[in-house]
């Protein structure tokens, strides 16, 4: 008999697979990829970072571009192409999933491609969440201390039950506050998550989840977590501390480059001064 969800550790000791979806076509950053970090295309900065990973027993790169391989390639990286016409990331990160050489995998990891300076600490959270066997999808959310990122709609915000399973993700201001002396304590005390784009599912999440049709919260909210709430999915939080941001538009790349020299990113030492 199969086991029932959350009473076994089944998945304990289960490998991991990291996959680094890699889209050339971007609206708010042409060829974001391939686009230039202190003289390094942004792939190569998350590869680097991804690949030293400890959580991690296998990372892969899928992108639906030549050019993006090409550079993996020469990175030693593992790269596969996919389907160009995937509408995200998850689906990229799925059909690599459903791959026979990666079969050998039941947790697999997506890893946004755009973050160079993503915290290793973090995916382990994550993993260590789906490990566990209580969540088929784990994440991660850290505290939201300014009234300027509760109310920024980009910021993604997400309340959770007690022991880190997630009720709603929404780019709304929950849990809305209607005194305003309340509001103020608890942004001092954390007590609003902003979500972090990463998640860790283990393979039958990640097929269910993409076979699934677009749910109506995911339409109005354009969040594509609320399809697997809607579908009582158990996604679980794992509350971090800080973390840093990704490179989305063309102003944020002065930022993530002084960042990624004050870090101890594997390739910062080897970065050209300006």
């Amino acid at each position: 008999m199969p086991p029932i969800h959350g009473s076994s550790n089944a998945l304990s000791h289960s490998r991991v697979l990291g996959v680094i979806p890699a889209r050339l076509s971007s609206s708010r950053l042409p060829r974001k990829p391939l686009h230039p970090l202190l003289g390094r295309p942004l792939i190569e900065w998350v590869w680097h970072r991804v690949a030293s990973m400890e959580c991690l027993d296998r990372v892969v790169v899928a992108t639906d571009a030549e050019e993006i391989a090409e550079v993996c390639r020469s990175l030693g990286a593992e790269v596969v192409l996919t389907d160009p016409e995937h509408p995200s990331g998850t689906d990229r990160v799925a059909e690599v999933a459903e791959m026979p050489a990666f079969a050998g995998y039941e947790v697999i990891a997506n890893l946004q491609g755009d973050e160079p300076l993503m915290d290793g600490e973090h995916v382990a959270r994550a993993v260590e969440l789906v490990r566990s066997g209580d969540f088929d999808v784990g994440t991660c959310a850290t505290p939201i201390h300014t009234a300027e990122e509760l109310e920024d709609p980009a910021a993604v915000k997400v309340v959770c039950a007690q022991g880190g399973r997630a009720l709603y993700f929404s780019r709304a201001e929950i849990p809305f506050a209607r005194d305003p002396g309340v509001r103020a304590e608890a942004l001092r005390a954390g007590r609003y998550l902003r979500h972090l784009g990463l998640y860790v599912y283990t393979r039958q999440a990640l097929r269910e989840w993409v076979a699934r049709s677009v749910s109506p919260l995911e339409e109005t909210e354009r969040l594509e977590q609320l399809r697997a709430l809607e579908a009582a999915t158990p996604i679980g939080v794992a509350v971090v501390e800080g973390a840093e941001p990704g490179v989305d538009t063309p102003e944020d790349v002065d930022l993530i480059e002084q960042r990624i020299r004050d870090s101890r990113h594997p390739l910062a030492v080897e970065a050209p001064t300006p």
